[in-house]
C-alpha cells in the first residue's frame, strides 16, 4: 500500500477531506486539483492579478502536509478585517505572491510543497485560465463555477472556455502511470468532471491501467444534483468521458442523523439513494458526526484501503 502510485481527482473541500485520511497510509498521493474556482478569495485574486486560482489548491497541500505544524495553521489563517484583506487567506496570498516571483503557479505549488514539507504531490489540471460554462436541460447557458453551482434547472453538460485546454504535462504522466485513480469526493460538474474536460486527461486515464474508483456524494447538492441517484452520478460521468471509466464506486449506507436531514431539506438536498449501477458498489457508513453530511477522512480512507488492498494482493 505505501509504494503504490495514487492519483486523485477533484476539487473543493471534498477533495482535501480524502487526502487527510489517505496520506496515513500511502506518500505517493498526487492530487490533481480542478482551476476553475471564480468564487470567494480566489475569485477576487484571480480576477484582480490574473492568477489562477489558489484556494483549492491551498487546501489540498494543507491536507497532505503535517496539520497540527504552525505553517499549516498559518496557510490557513483567513483575515477577519474588512476592507482590501478582507475573506482572503494567507495560503492563497502567499501562492499568489510565490507566483509572481517564480514566474509560474507550477513553481509556486512545488516550492510552497518544501515549505509544507507534504506528503505526495499536488498538481493544477491545467495551467490555462478556464471558465466553466453549463448547458441546462431548457438550452439555456451559464457562465462560472460560482453561478453553476447556484442554478435550480437540472444540467444537462458543461464544457470549458476555451475548449480543450492542455492539460499540465504532469498530470498526463501521473495518470498513465498510477496504480490507482481516485474521482471524489466533490461537487459532481463544478469539482469532478470538470477535470476530465481538459485535453488529455481521459485519455491519459483510458490507457492507465489503474483501478479507477468514485467517490459519490453523501448528500444531493442544490444546483448541481438536486434529485440525483448514485447512477445518476455515474451516468453524468460517463457522459463526459466515456462508459466504463469507473471501476467502483464507494457510497455512503449509514443513516444521516434527523437533524442533518433536516437541515439539508430547508435547501432543497436529500441523501443520495443508493440505486443500482452496472458496476460494483462499495458501502459503508462513511460520514462525519457534525454539522454537516460530509465524509469523514478515517472512516474513507479505512474503506478505501480495504479495497485497494483486496484489489493489487
Amino acid at each position: 500500500m505505501k509504494n503504490l502510485k495514487i492519483v486523485a481527482l477533484g476539487g473543493g473541500s471534498g477533495l482535501s477531506t480524502l487526502l487527510r485520511g489517505l496520506k496515513k497510509y500511502n506518500k505517493s498521493i498526487t492530487a490533481v486539483v480542478n482551476v476553475a474556482d471564480d468564487g470567494g478569495s480566489s475569485g477576487k485574486l484571480r480576477t484582480e492579478l490574473g492568477v489562477l486560482p489558489p484556494g483549492d489548491i491551498r487546501n489540498c497541500l494543507v491536507a497532505l502536509s503535517e496539520e497540527e505544524s504552525l505553517m499549516s495553521r498559518l496557510f490557513q489563517y483567513r483575515f477577519p478585517t474588512r476592507g482590501t484583506l478582507s475573506g482572503h487567506s494567507f495560503g492563497n496570498l502567499f501562492l499568489t505572491a510565490m507566483s509572481s516571483i517564480l514566474g509560474s503557479f507550477d513553481s509556486a505549488i512545488a516550492n510552497c510543497s518544501e515549505v509544507l514539507a507534504i506528503r505526495g504531490r499536488v498538481l493544477p489540471v491545467t495551467l490555462s485560465s478556464i471558465v466553466l460554462e453549463a448547458e441546462l436541460e431548457s438550452g439555456k447557458k451559464i457562465k462560472g463555477e460560482s453561478k453553476i453551482s447556484e442554478v435550480e434547472e437540472k444540467i444537462k453538460r458543461i464544457g470549458l472556455s476555451p475548449m480543450s485546454p492542455p492539460a499540465t504535462p504532469d498530470v498526463i504522466n501521473v495518470l498513465k502511470n498510477a496504480d490507482i485513480i481516485i474521482f471524489g469526493p466533490g461537487s459532481l460538474y463544478t469539482s469532478i468532471i470538470v477535470n476530465l474536460l481538459v485535453d488529455g486527461v481521459v485519455d491519459a486515464i483510458k490507457i492507465s491501467k489503474a483501478y479507477k474508483m468514485y467517490v459519490c456524494n453523501i448528500m444531493t447538492q442544490p444546483g448541481e444534483t438536486k434529485g440525483y441517484k448514485l447512477s445518476d452520478h455515474v451516468a453524468a460521468i460517463e457522459k463526459h468521458s466515456y462508459s466504463g471509466i469507473v471501476d467502483c464506486v464507494i457510497a455512503n449506507e449509514g443513516i444521516v442523523p434527523e437533524n442533518l436531514v433536516k437541515r439539508y431539506e430547508k435547501c432543497g438536498a436529500c441523501q443520495v439513494e443508493n440505486d443500482k449501477v452496472c458496476i460494483k458498489i462499495v458501502k459503508g457508513s462513511l460520514f462525519s458526526d457534525e454539522i454537516y453530511a460530509r465524509h469523514d477522512p478515517d472512516k474513507l480512507a479505512d474503506v478505501l484501503v480495504e479495497i485497494i488492498t483486496s484489489v493489487l494482493k
